[in-house]
């Protein structure tokens, strides 16, 4: 009996112990007080009751749920959320499964400021394929574009002629809310100068796409996210601007939110003129031409120019969320943008011999320039079950772009030795360019379990782009405008990509993976309507042509990204590492295929090359994240490999102009392989509230290897860039912000760069009406006048110094009115869908 007695005590004991040594779990829902709206990333805190230690934490889904596991024991459980009272349950005895039921937050109006304060800031996620900059109130970009406000996202640099660069490299895919869009201005990225930096929530820094997104861009990918709002009711903001040289903008955003339906809408115009300037000194040497040497006419030629850019521009976003039930949704929108331009370039230009003036020109060229485009775009997406994450998500867009462009050019002597000199021919020049672009794409999500998840998906991209360009020259004998056959021609050109994806992704414990595979067929079709026999073209451009041309590529392309989070549960800080592998395309635009020669300018021409192939590369990435309470810290060491890479040469044609000038070219060509090695490193320290920090540093060496029409171009390149931002809130709340860039010089086969420095002010107060607000900006764009490119070109044939200056130094002063705008931002079960490609959201 009593052994019996003991052995069931001792099972008691021991079921006992182990029950409580099993974790039990601690559910609930939080919604909106009064709307019953859902709130979704609501945090939820376990603390122990007698030292106050979280153990552990959650968010809540988009039904505002939450789940989670802790040992059996008495805790403190709060709720919280940006702006809404914390609700606490104090001394919460645990011992089984817990629902603790409905609850419900209310806003906390006495903390909106404290709220705002927290949105200033910019902060970065890492996650397992792209850092995500949620990009915070920057005062030196009120007033300014979101070209500007891409220039201070570490990683990215903007170059004085308006391209976007990553990590130093300009092969960089934009999209807009994860996908290719005429916002984006069909890859041309100066129409980014025309939309508000206001309009950006965040920048998705995509160094390791996954297989989800387009394999195009062997930089990577840079995903503009824009800001939704999610506030019921009618709300907005209107943002004006006036600067100089001449900048006035007026842009609102407006937008309507019921339980059923979303309507939203942004409108836009902006008058500039954007002044800029070039400066050329160029010297000729002796050339060896079939036994004999040929000295130029002209030893040394100085061109100064000057631009006056007059833009005028128009835009109008427009669109409707529906909820067609909880599960599902359907959103409709039209973009339409028109631009008219008008430019005057004057070029004045000094010609010696013997270090002597024989002859200067002034040559004159006028532009105008209107452009249409508009977007429709529809996207559907259904979820399943109770799971959000499993869905199914349907795009379709249309783009269409039309640009009419006419130049008027003539040049006349100041002075010249010559004795009857030949005058020189007006021209006129019509361009009409077409575009056309379908999007096709569908992606599925299945969830596996709490932890993995499979995705798969489609994508059809169908580009048509037509360009009409007529020249006519004067008839010197009877001072007619006669068309040029020889030059006047129609190229039509597609660029057809459809592609299939796959991928999977896990996590366990402190490990994640997404494992993809995207199989790709690239075709890049072209017919060139001319005159010219492809004979007659390879003889005038020295190289082979075809006018009808149907290149057709299939690609496999594999993506690898893992995480592994060094922080325990119980850290007071987060830490992770990752790593990625992708191979990407470059495929050639339709400019770097159409081989007929720019006019600008007579004497230095660009020119396509319709033999271009696409450029492939592999790029491994590893990256490391320690984050503090106050300061962050990221950084990442990457290598990549590109073969078949394009690199823009400039050779002597052999052919003059009318008064004997050597015409130089620059044409893109394959140029083998180019391997790029290089680390950023990225510090935000927000040490006080008055007092925000965020400084970047990137390193990189570009080592190109190749040769063409018998000339090495194998270089080495190395340089770097570096970025410093401090905002500090002076007595009177009034924010003072100061940037500074810094870009390392940098050479390449044939040229040497100088590095350049660029320094940003901004002053900024906000005023509170009521619910409402006014901020009031003022800031000044390169104080220093100082972003100029400088650099050193030398050939065979000629070395030639040349300076640039694509914007002046600009002073805005720029007034944002936000009415009715709660700072709580949630999403539901329909939002969210902007197609911005959220693969495993496994942050580190």
């Amino acid at each position: 009996m009593q052994i019996r007695l003991f052995t069931t005590l001792f099972l008691v004991f021991t079921l006992t112990l182990s029950f409580a040594q099993k974790d039990v779990k601690i559910e609930g829902t939080v919604l909106e007080k009064d709307t019953n709206i859902p709130l979704e990333y609501a945090t939820v805190v376990v603390k122990t009751k007698e030292d106050n230690k979280i153990i552990t934490g959650g968010i809540t889904d988009t039904n505002g749920k939450f789940n989670v596991e802790v040992p059996a024991g008495t805790y403190i459980v709060s709720v919280e959320y940006i702006s809404y009272k914390t609700k606490t349950f104090p001394e919460q005895t645990i011992s089984k499964d817990t629902d603790l039921g409905t609850i419900y937050l209310a806003l906390n109006v006495d903390t909106l400021n404290e709220v705002m304060v927290v949105a200033e800031r910019t902060t970065v996620e890492i996650k397992l394929d792209k850092k995500v900059y949620n990009i915070g109130k920057d005062l030196t970009t009120a007033g300014g574009t979101v070209s500007d406000a891409l220039n201070n996202v570490p990683s990215v640099a903007v170059d004085i002629d308006g391209a976007i660069s990553l990590r130093g490299n300009g092969n960089v895919r934009i999209l807009i809310n994860g996908k290719p869009s005429a916002l984006a201005g069909f890859g041309d990225t100066n129409v980014l100068s025309q939309l508000p930096a206001e309009a950006i929530e965040r920048v998705e820094v995509i160094t390791s796409p996954s297989a989800r997104y387009d394999a195009e861009g062997t930089a990577g990918i840079l995903n503009i996210i824009l800001r939704q709002k999610e506030t019921l009711g009618f709300n907005g903001s209107i943002n004006s601007t006036i600067g100089n040289p001449d900048n006035i903008g007026l842009n609102a955003s407006l937008n309507y939110r019921t339980e059923k339906y979303n309507l939203f809408t942004n409108l836009g115009w902006r008058y500039f003129d954007a002044p800029r300037n070039s400066f050329n000194d160029v010297t000729r040497f002796d050339r060896l031409e079939d036994g004999e040497i040929i000295s130029p006419t002209f030893r040394r030629i100085i061109e100064d120019e000057e631009v006056e850019r007059l833009n005028r521009n128009y835009n109008a976003n427009v669109g409707i969320e529906y909820f067609l039930s909880d599960k599902s949704s359907i959103t409709g929108s039209l973009f339409y943008r028109f631009g008219s331009d008008a430019d005057l370039a004057i070029n004045e230009s000094e010609r010696f011999n013997d270090g002597i003036i024989v002859e200067e020109t002034l040559r004159r060229e006028r532009d105008t320039e209107q452009d249409n485009s508009y977007q429709i775009a529809v996207n559907f997406v259904q979820r399943f079950g109770d799971d959000a994450d499993h869905k199914l998500t349907v795009d379709f867009q249309y783009e269409n772009d039309s640009e009419e462009g006419f130049t008027f050019l003539n040049e006349d002597y100041l002075s010249t030795d010559q004795t009857d000199p030949e005058p020189f021919q007006i021209e006129q020049e019509f361009t009409n360019e077409d575009q056309k672009e379908y999007l096709f794409q569908a992606d599925y999500v299945l969830p596996i379990g709490e932890d993995s998840r499979f995705e798969a998906g489609f994508r059809s991209n169908l580009e048509n782009e037509i360009t009409d360009y007529r020249l006519e020259q004067e008839d010197l004998d009877t001072g007619q405008l006669v068309r040029n056959d020889t030059i006047t021609n129609i190229f039509d050109y597609d660029e057809n990509v459809n592609a299939i994806y796959s991928q999977y992704g896990t996590k366990f414990g402190k490990f994640s993976f997404l494992l993809g595979l995207r199989l790709e067929h690239t075709q890049l079709k072209g017919n060139i309507d001319s005159r010219l026999s492809d004979e007659d073209l390879e003889n005038a451009y020295q190289f082979p042509i075809k006018t009808d041309f149907d290149n057709n590529y299939l690609g496999l392309f594999p993506t690898v990204n893992l995480i592994y989070n060094l922080s325990g549960a119980d850290s007071d800080s987060e830490e992770s590492i990752t790593l990625g592998y992708n191979r990407r395309i470059n495929r050639p635009r339709g400019w770097f295929i159409n081989p007929f020669p720019t006019r600008s300018s007579r004497t230095n021409v660009f020119q396509g090359n319709p033999n271009i192939q696409p450029a492939f590369s592999n790029a491994f990435d590893i990256g490391y994240l320690k984050r503090w309470e106050k300061l962050t810290l990221t950084s990442s060491i990457y290598y990549q490999v590109e073969t078949n890479s394009f690199e823009r040469v400039e050779e002597n044609t052999g052919r003059q102009t009318t008064d004997e000038i050597d015409i130089i070219r620059t044409i893109p060509i394959n140029l083998s392989t180019n391997k790029r090695t290089g680390a950023e490193l990225g510090v935000l320290y927000n040490p006080n509230k008055w007092l925000r920090l965020n400084s970047s540093f990137n390193f990189f060496q570009f080592e190109t290897d190749g040769e063409f029409n018998d000339v090495d171009y194998s270089a080495k390149n190395t340089s770097w860039f570096a970025r410093f931002s401090s905002k500090v809130t002076l007595p009177w709340q009034i924010d003072w912000q100061t940037n500074a860039f810094y870009r390392g010089a940098q050479q390449d086969a044939q040229s040497d760069t100088e590095g350049l420095l660029s320094i940003d002010l901004a002053l900024s107060k906000e005023l509170k009406i009521k619910s409402n607000s006014l901020t009031v900006s003022l800031n000044a764009r390169d104080l220093l006048n100082s972003r100029k490119r400088k650099s050193l070109t030398t050939t065979e044939f000629f070395e030639r110094y040349s300076e640039s200056q694509w914007r002046q130094r600009q002073i805005n002063l720029s007034l944002i009115y936000r009415f009715n705008q709660k700072l709580n931002k949630r999403e539901r079960s329909g939002r969210g869908e902007n197609g911005d490609g959220d693969d495993m959201d496994f942050e580190g």
